[in-house]
């Protein structure tokens, strides 16, 4: 099923990342227009952002673990993670993990 997912690993603590508020923008001309905000899930997982159709553009992903950090009275160092990616065949599914711990982060394109 084509769309965009993403799910969320604290790695210092081994565990999914609860209660993160994810935003999905899209680039349209020159701005970034958002399409749709959710939390993740207690697997730290958002299973498909809400879009009316995926076009072929640029995309982007926010999100805000400086209150996930703050809540588990953690301190860290960035407030919040933006990932930028394309969307290039319309067909796929595109699934953007974030690995974050308080002082770094990691991603790749997820299956």
């Amino acid at each position: 099923m084509a769309g965009i997912s993403t799910h969320i690993l604290n790695a210092s603590l081994g565990q999914p990342a609860a209660q993160v508020l994810v935003k999905l923008y899209q680039a349209v001309n020159h701005q970034y227009i958002l399409l749709d905000e959710q939390f993740t899930d207690a697997d730290g997982r958002i299973s498909a952002f809400k879009t009316e159709t995926l076009i072929q553009a640029s995309y982007q992903l926010v999100f805000e673990v400086g209150d996930y950090f703050q809540a588990l009275n953690t301190a860290s160092f960035y407030p919040s993670v933006c990932i930028n990616f394309k969307v290039a065949d319309t067909q796929q599914h595109y699934h953007v993990p974030l690995l974050i711990s308080p002082f770094s982060y990691s991603t790749y394109r997820g299956s």
